[in-house]
């Protein structure tokens, strides 16, 4: 493949070194050949790649934290979360480079062997096959219309043609995933997704420009009520309850399993860390503005998925043509994003289950069977897990907190390759003890509070 002679050279050592059950392999085979004339991707590619990995469901729970923990302490803890996943894919660019490792998988092959990359394995499949339901529930919630605490929300087909068999639920993620997903998580390379990718960034924008506006429109005409600033902390069970947006502000920033993948297609790979960089101010910049607004528009009426808010007259000229325009524009760019996510969702099985098998991308039988499955098995979760909140604490709370932020720090604290800073020993510390106890408060919390829903009938 005709690459700039330095470049090749750095990649064919890199083919060299790696493990060949590495589950985040570079995209870069000999058998690709035949696809097209490929000379890395440019920064601002990996830039809309990155960011639309990081900006996908998770911003629509947002609002829904600053319900919990009141506006100052969420926004700052938005803001802490970006410092905080900007450090740990620090960690890992910094290890990977001095083991040489080409992958995350790599990474926690060189630091804890086999069974520390298989672990990071099984981690990044129940990351990914959470979120990817999640997107397929908000898009069904969207277009077929959702019931929350007994009142239903009217979806968009349903508000433009009524209830028609077509538009149920079942047909409209079926019909979305044939015409969508699956030629979309067809692609071989993730590269041929930045053009999808900008698309979806710039339909996050939209959302978020009508939602401003509707806000800053209804707070001239003096008909918001100012917001909660700080949490309601009555007793123990509230105060343990603010600990249950943590899984959700994690999930919400999760894209290192990505970072390995746009690292290996970037004509420059120096540039890795500015694309990380870029990417974490944009997404962390359009979370606060939109966690801002949506309390704002709606404060303590805010729905878990906040999309389901703008089912009705929000007080403003053409109320219902915007609402439509917010639903539908986040529904797109959910589709979009799928795919993005699905990519390393897909390396990774098959790194799992066929390790010493010939790379994916030049088998087709295995890869369309792997893709065929995983998109059933997503599209049957999103038919029978009711809320993305539920979802969103299953995964936050296990998967997403140890590919995120346990992993890196274990690989910095275990310092194989002898690198570590002190700095780096107490960061990856703190960002475990963190992890761990905000976690386990967290699904005690949830747990606590479903069997008090379990016991109140009985009451």
């Amino acid at each position: 493949m005709t690459i700039v002679t330095q470049e090749n050279r750095s990649r064919k050592n890199k083919h060299s070194i790696s493990d060949p059950q590495e589950p985040l392999l570079p995209t870069k085979h000999e058998e690709e050949a035949g696809f097209d004339e490929f000379n890395g991707a440019s920064f601002t590619g990996a830039v809309f790649n990155l960011s639309t990995t990081v900006v996908g469901a998770g911003i629509m729970s947002l609002p829904a934290t600053m319900k919990v923990l009141g506006l100052v302490p969420g926004i700052l803890v938005i803001i802490f979360m970006a410092f905080l996943t900007e450090a740990s894919i620090e960690m890992l660019i910094r290890f990977s480079k001095v083991g040489k490792s080409s992958s995350y998988g790599g990474l926690m092959n060189d630091a804890f062997g086999k069974y520390g990359r298989m672990l990071l394995q099984v981690c990044i499949l129940v990351n990914n096959v959470g979120v990817l339901v999640v997107y397929m529930i908000i898009i069904g919630d969207v277009l077929s219309g959702t019931t929350a605490d007994g009142v239903h929300h009217a979806g968009v087909l349903e508000g433009w043609f009524g209830e028609q068999w077509w538009n149920v639920r079942t047909m409209v993620l079926l019909i979305t995933t044939l015409v969508v997903f699956v030629p979309l998580a067809c692609l071989k390379r993730i590269d041929s997704l930045r053009y999808t990718s900008a698309l979806s960034v710039a339909l996050a924008v939209v959302f978020l420009v009508v939602t401003a506006g509707i806000t800053i429109f209804k707070l001239i005409s003096g008909s918001i009520m100012v917001p909660r600033l700080l949490p309601e902390v009555n007793d123990f069970t509230s105060m343990f309850k603010l600990f249950t947006v943590v899984p959700v502000l994690v999930t919400a920033y999760i894209c290192h399993y990505n970072v390995h993948t746009i690292e290996n297609e970037l004509e420059d790979r120096t540039k890795i860390k500015g694309v990380v960089r870029t990417s974490l101010v944009l997404c962390s910049s359009v979370y606060v503005m939109t966690s801002l607004f949506g309390f704002l528009l709606f404060g303590d009426e805010t729905l878990d998925d906040v999309l389901a808010n703008f089912d009705k007259n929000l007080g403003v000229p053409y109320s219902y043509l915007l609402n439509d325009a917010v639903r539908v524009s986040y529904a797109a760019h959910l589709m979009l994003v799928f795919p993005i996510v699905f990519f390393p969702l897909r390396l990774n099985l098959d790194g799992l289950f066929f390790p010493s098998a010939r790379p994916l991308v030049s088998d087709n039988l295995r890869f369309a069977s792997i893709s065929f499955g995983l998109i059933a098995l997503i599209f049957l979760g999103a038919n029978f897990i009711p809320s993305i909140w539920d979802a969103f604490q299953f995964t936050g709370a296990t998967a997403a907190v140890c590919v995120g932020f346990i992993f890196p720090a274990a690989v910095t604290l275990a310092d194989r390759h002898k690198i570590a800073t002190k700095k780096d020993k107490i960061l990856g510390i703190f960002m475990i003890v963190l992890a761990v106890f905000s976690n386990l408060v967290a699904i005690y919390s949830d747990a606590y509070a479903l069997l008090k829903r379990n016991e109140s009938p009985r009451e």
